[in-house]
Formats: structure tokens, C-alpha cells, sequence
């Protein structure tokens, strides 16, 4: 990951309130590019085998307990040994004793030295969910996203083809806005992707004739979103009379999006269809799916089971 992409130290000092108990000369660019967390245990024996020195180290209860049975002179070779290494900082979980060997190294060595007054386990969880928000890998898609009964639906296509009108409709008929032309997609998980607005189009909506209003002023604050996982895409595209669209709802599509694939179905416009109403439905209709339930599965075994019947017959 490029390092101009990382998170850097210290807002991750910031966000999680640890205390600097030593301030390294490269502190303010120092940049953290790893979500994972270690506790430096095999480290402390001297193992250093796939040992990977880009992550933060903490240090807690039984780290300290066990470096108290050395003297001072192996205390500050164990040190010695870890600040050598190039990690990024080392932190002082559950307020333990900040031993005088530590310091006196990470000085030695120019490393930032950290302390929190939290139990290992909470630190290490708040300080990777902060990194995984930043370091998630995330790019900008076109598209209209909203929230409908709890299903995230980045509705795609065409400039013009009508996404923003039927994301006013949504809107009108009690749904959320996430993100209207632009939409940042963050995968937070090996299976999950994050949909969000950039913050500099937020809550606003653009209307061919109108402008670009302010949904949550004219709406309300319950008609916006600031998140929400994509659960089905949606490809509007004018209806083409040669075409042959899925009429029963049994293929089976997923667009590749960072690497998570994600339900995707083609809806063709033409006039005379309510769009708010059939997204209504397809979104209702994924959820039953992700449940468990597939009504044109259901449908197809029961033709099947018809004809089966009656060539028995």
C-alpha cells in the first residue's frame, strides 16, 4: 500500500486518546499502513521470524509481568532489540509500569512511545476498527445509492436514464438517501462493501430542471443516510424490444466490486412503469433471498414437479 494511503500516527493517537510518553522526530508523518495489531510476546523471547515490523506493538499485563523477571540490563537489550526492528510505535496497554529500560530506548532509537489507560483487548479492538475505516480499500462509482426497508440498493446506468427521480420517489415513500451521482465504496470485509456519499455532495440530490436541492432540509432528517452496505445493484437501461430480459428471476448475476461480488439485475425503463415501486419490490425480494427464500426457485421446481406429474400420468 502506497504511504501516502495510510493512516497516519498520529491521528490514530487522536482518535483512540493514548498518551505520548516519547515523541519520535518522524511523528507528525509517520503513517501506519497495516490494519493488523500485535502483541510482541515471541518478540520479547528474541524469535524475530516472520516477524512484520510495519505494525503497531502493544504491550499489556502479561508482556510486562514477564519482562519484570529480567534485570535491567536484559529489559533494555529486549527493548534494544525491538525499537531495531522499525516498527511504528510501541503502546503501554492497561496502564502498566512504563519501565525505565523502555523509554530509554525508544529515546536511543527515536520511536514514539505510547501509553493507554485501557484493557489490552479494547485497545487493540478500537485501534483496528479505526485502521480498517481508513485503509479499507475504497473507490468512487457513478450511481444513485439508497437505503429500502434495510436493503442498500446502488442504483446504476445511463446519465439521464432517470436514477435521481426515482431516488425522490424512494425518498417520498419513506426510503433514505445515501448518495445521489456519486457514490464512495469502501470494502470493510472480505464479503462486505460500504456505500457513502462524498462529503462534498452529501444529502444533496440533483433534478434536471429544478437544480441540486437539499433533501434532509426539504425532507427531513429521516430521509437521509450517511452509510449503508450494498446489498443489490441495480443496471436501469431503456428498453430494447430485441432484448431478451429475465422474465422469471432465476439468473443469477453479481457485478465484481473490489473484489466482493455483489446481486445484480437489469430493470428496462420504459414509459408507463413505476420505477419507485418495482425498486420497492426488488429490493424486498433480495432480502427474502439473502433469508433464505427464492420465490422464482420455488416457482421453476413447481412447473417442474407439473410436467413431471404429468408424464407420469
Amino acid at each position: 500500500m502506497a504511504e501516502s494511503t495510510g493512516m497516519k500516527l498520529k491521528d490514530l493517537v487522536e482518535e483512540i486518546g493514548l498518551q505520548i510518553e516519547n515523541r519520535s522526530s518522524d511523528y507528525e508523518r509517520k503513517r501506519i499502513t497495516t490494519q493488523v495489531i500485535n502483541r510482541p510476546g515471541l518478540q520479547l523471547t528474541g524469535f524475530y521470524d516472520y516477524f512484520d515490523s510495519d505494525r503497531i506493538q502493544i504491550i499489556g499485563v502479561a508482556e510486562t509481568a514477564y519482562l519484570n523477571q529480567f534485570t535491567s540490563e536484559k529489559r533494555l537489550e529486549i527493548f534494544e532489540k525491538l525499537f531495531e526492528s522499525g516498527i511504528p510505535a510501541l503502546i503501554i496497554a492497561h496502564d502498566s509500569e512504563l519501565m525505565p529500560e523502555c523509554l530509554e530506548a525508544a529515546k536511543k532509537h527515536d520511536m514514539t512511545l505510547l501509553k493507554s489507560p485501557k484493557e489490552t483487548s479494547e485497545l487493540i479492538v478500537n485501534a483496528i476498527s479505526k485502521l480498517k475505516d481508513v485503509l479499507a480499500p475504497t473507490i468512487t462509482r457513478h450511481g444513485v445509492f439508497v437505503e429500502i426497508y434495510g436493503e442498500g440498493l446502488l442504483i446504476v446506468g445511463d446519465s439521464g436514464i432517470g436514477k435521481s427521480e426515482a431516488a425522490i420517489e424512494l425518498i417520498k415513500r419513506g426510503h433514505r438517501l445515501i448518495s445521489d451521482d456519486a457514490v464512495d465504496i469502501k470494502r470493510v470485509d472480505s464479503t462486505t462493501l460500504m456505500g457513502s456519499a462524498p462529503e462534498l455532495i452529501r444529502n444533496y440530490i440533483e433534478l434536471r430542471g429544478i437544480g441540486v436541492i437539499d433533501v434532509r432540509r426539504i425532507f427531513g432528517m429521516g430521509s437521509v443516510k450517511w452509510a449503508e452496505k450494498i446489498d443489490l445493484i441495480v443496471q436501469l437501461e431503456t428498453w430494447k424490444p430485441e432484448t431478451q430480459y429475465d422474465r422469471i428471476g432465476n439468473e443469477y448475476k453479481y457485478m465484481d466490486i473490489l473484489g466482493v461480488k455483489v446481486p445484480y439485475i437489469t430493470i428496462p425503463i420504459q414509459p408507463g412503469r413505476n420505477l419507485a415501486v418495482i425498486l420497492e419490490v426488488a429490493a424486498m425480494n433480495n432480502r427474502q433471498k439473502r433469508q433464505g427464500y427464492d420465490s422464482a426457485k420455488e416457482f421453476t421446481d413447481r412447473i417442474d414437479h407439473y410436467f413431471d406429474s404429468l408424464s407420469e400420468n
